[in-house]
């Protein structure tokens, strides 16, 4: 739980300080509204009896029969729902990140609900799901790679691309108003992260009872170790494209080196855990590249870090995967000889990756033709903090509040060269 709140800190000392508090509202108003609606109706899409492999049943709506026995579980039943119900929460938080500073209050929350309802509980069923399709196959998602950060990484890509860019962007700065801030919020992330993947050890069958407290001790050290070797690799690779390693780029690669070992972090040894977490880092500083290649504004780098980040842990626990720690029939990865897994990881990132994208198109599009997607250009301006919420984050001066008039700004879109050289002078 505590994840959520720190990626509001992550997020929040990224964008400009006028919009601090609307940031932070996308991650801690899901608290809210996805916890209701898993409450209601979102647990027994994801995890009730299966309707063909495709989604749950209306078996346990509103929580009916979700009860403290352990119902074939190591843990009581509505604590694994309230478990699972955390993946569900930070979800579309992470989404966030690619519209961050510009999409109205109303079409966040109608995005949100739509979104969590639509695509992450059905995907949710797929690989984790009683009977889901993608798990019968095979497929292997320990915490979330594909259902998680694959999902939300693509449906991050496709709203950052029809929200479209932010006023001003890339000619006009929207540098970070405090990194503290955000590496606060990684720490945090970091530190969660250890229940986010350890706990889906302790969460699992009752037969796996006597070696959960062994796999959720393995998966939390991999997660740790893979945490360190991102953020290694990212600062190495800032250092030699631009001869300095940034405090930015640190936290970055290590939230990759954890995106990369959610999928496998009870599935392979730690020496894997590593590469891994070295091998995502990488990739991921490659994704944030992407955006000024093709020129989209992926706010925060959503698609980037955990769109990238996703695929390349799933891909990978395809090639490292341990055939002693997989499920009985599955075996292990491409290094222990079965191309076979790889296979099937490839299969749910498209599967999963397609449909998240398509719906998540739609959603946007039928928000756009009746709420509408963005504020004004006067909001955006002005700031979504005291525009749509009334407040500001920093009361008294500085704090990175300072931003163009609405007229001044527009002029900077239009003629950023000439502004540029007037602010020279």
């Amino acid at each position: 739980m505590l994840m959520t709140p720190g990626l509001a800190l992550f997020y929040g000392g990224m964008v400009q300080g006028k919009n601090v508090l609307s940031t932070f509202m996308h991650s801690f108003l899901a608290l809210g509204l996805v916890s209701l609606q898993w409450a209601l109706i979102g647990y027994t899409l994801a995890f009730g009896p299966s309707q063909h492999g495709l989604i749950g049943g209306l078996d346990f709506a509103g929580l009916d029969g979700v009860g403290t026995d352990g119902a074939g579980r190591t843990v009581p039943h509505i604590l694994f729902m309230m478990y699972q119900g955390m993946f569900a929460i930070i979800t579309p938080a992470l989404i966030s990140g690619a519209y961050a500073e510009r999409l109205k209050f109303g079409a966040y929350i109608a995005f949100t609900l739509a979104w969590t309802t639509l695509v992450y509980d059905p995907i949710a069923h797929w690989v984790w799901g009683p009977g889901g399709w993608l798990g019968k196959r095979g497929a292997l998602d320990f915490a979330g790679g594909t259902v998680v950060h694959w999902a939300s990484g693509v449906s991050a890509l496709v709203a950052a691309i029809v929200i479209g860019k932010r006023k001003g962007y890339p000619s006009r700065s929207h540098t970070p108003h405090n990194l503290t801030m955000t590496v606060l919020g990684a720490g945090i992330l970091w530190f969660g992260w250890f229940g986010f993947n350890a706990g889906g050890a302790v969460t699992g069958s009752a037969e796996g009872a006597a070696g959960a407290p062994g796999l959720a001790s393995l998966a939390l050290v991999n997660t740790h170790l893979a945490a360190a070797a991102g953020a290694l690799a990212w600062a190495v690779l800032e250092a030699m494209r631009q001869k300095k390693a940034t405090m930015l780029g640190v936290a970055s690669g290590l939230v990759a080196g954890l995106v990369g070992i959610t999928p496998a972090a009870g599935f392979v040894n730690p020496g894997a855990a590593m590469v891994i977490g070295a091998l995502t880092g990488a990739a991921c500083f490659g994704g944030v590249l992407l955006k000024g290649r093709f020129r989209y504004d992926d706010s925060l780098d959503a698609f980037g870090v955990h769109g990238v980040g996703g695929a390349a842990g799933a891909l990978l626990t395809g090639v490292f995967a341990t055939a002693a720690l997989t499920p009985s029939g599955v075996g292990g990865g491409v290094l222990a000889g079965n191309s076979s897994l790889l296979l099937e990881q490839a299969i749910g990132l498209l599967a999963a990756g397609a449909y998240a994208a398509i719906v998540t198109l739609v959603i946007l599009k039928v928000i756009e033709k009746t709420i509408g997607l963005r504020v004004d250009a006067e909001v955006e301006y002005d700031g979504l903090d005291s525009a749509l919420h009334g407040e500001t984050g920093y009361a008294i001066g500085g704090g990175g509040t300072s931003h163009p008039a609405p007229e001044e700004a527009r002029v900077a879109d239009e003629a950023p060269a000439a502004v540029g050289a007037i602010a020279t002078a």
